[in-house]
């Protein structure tokens, strides 16, 4: 389960999503609340503020879910690729929330938490390249029987 390659990067995909998201800042606003974290936006005004925490916790479930689907390879593709597209839905939410910030006029910077959906995307990306290959070896195997 573990020595699989594609279990590295569902777990990483997971932490960065379900505890990164905890230590790294969204952005920066010199406002009254310098500095807005991922848990900050649970008391957002909108319902897309408070999305975005649900979405990231959701995104963690998944990965994390799927490491322990190692059996059936299919599921697993599958439950990765619905959540590349949640990450999809959740770095769009980001871009709108970003651009619409009410104090976008004053000097504002976007913390590193902005790109976590982007490398999270990219870990899943890599870890159905790896399940596809896995599942390609199993069966052309199975046609040597």
């Amino acid at each position: 389960m573990i020595q699989r390659i594609q279990s590295i990067y569902l777990l990483v995909a997971g932490v960065i999503s379900g505890g990164l998201t905890f230590l790294f800042s969204l952005w920066n606003t010199t406002q009254t609340n310098p500095t807005t974290y991922v848990i900050d936006l649970f008391t957002g005004n909108s319902i897309l503020e408070k999305l975005v925490p649900v979405s990231f916790f959701i995104s963690a479930f998944i990965s994390i879910a799927s490491v322990f689907l190692f059996r059936n390879r299919q599921l697993q593709f599958v439950m990765n690729r619905l959540n590349i597209l949640i990450n999809l839905f959740l770095l769009g939410i980001l871009i709108y929330l970003s651009q619409t910030l009410s104090g976008e006029a004053s000097v504002s910077e976007k913390g590193i938490g902005m790109f976590f959906p982007v490398i999270v995307i990219l870990l899943l990306f890599l870890a159905n390249r790896a399940i596809k290959k896995d599942e390609d070896l199993v069966k052309s195997v199975d046609r040597l029987r």
